[in-house]
């Protein structure tokens, strides 16, 4: 059974292991220890017999303004619905804390639109994503990523 819950700062290491293939391939955005400790409150993760086996952040850039980013989850797992699980916890805490909006940038825009998010132009994207997190990516300045928002 699958458990999603906030994970310790021992998790870190595991998170980085998982992550570290779409890293390689310029699908996710690197992110060092320290920034993974710094914002290990965004995370979510996804645990099976006490193994990380995915995870995904909702970062916060606004009141009303959240993004969600680093969906990862492990080749061994895929398809079986973790990853929309993450996502749906991961709205479901977005209201709690009464943000608005949160949206994502993507290569798998259909996953995202079955779970609800539509396609915005990225020049609705926040400023500070481009310049925080964007200037980091391998493909930057050429992005096909696709922007998508949900309406919490």
């Amino acid at each position: 059974m699958i458990e999603f819950i906030k994970p310790n700062l021992s998790h870190i290491k595991a998170m980085q292991n998982l992550v570290e293939d779409e890293v390689a391939n310029g699908i996710i955005l690197p992110r060092s220890d320290d920034e993974v400790a710094t914002n290990i409150r965004s995370y979510l993760i996804g645990v099976e017999n006490g193994e990380v086996i995915a995870y995904a952040a909702l970062h916060i850039h606004s009141p009303n303004l959240a993004e969600i980013r680093s969906i990862v989850v492990s080749k061994n797992h895929r398809g079986k619905g973790i990853g929309s699980k993450i996502v749906e916890n991961l709205l479901k805490e977005a209201s709690n804390l009464q943000i608005k909006k949160v949206f994502t940038l993507t290569f798998r825009q259909s996953f995202f639109e079955n779970l609800g998010f539509i396609v915005i132009p990225k020049t609705q994207l926040p400023e500070q994503k481009i310049w925080a997190d964007c200037v980091k990516c391998k493909h930057f300045p050429i992005c096909n990523e696709i922007a998508l928002i949900y309406k919490v």
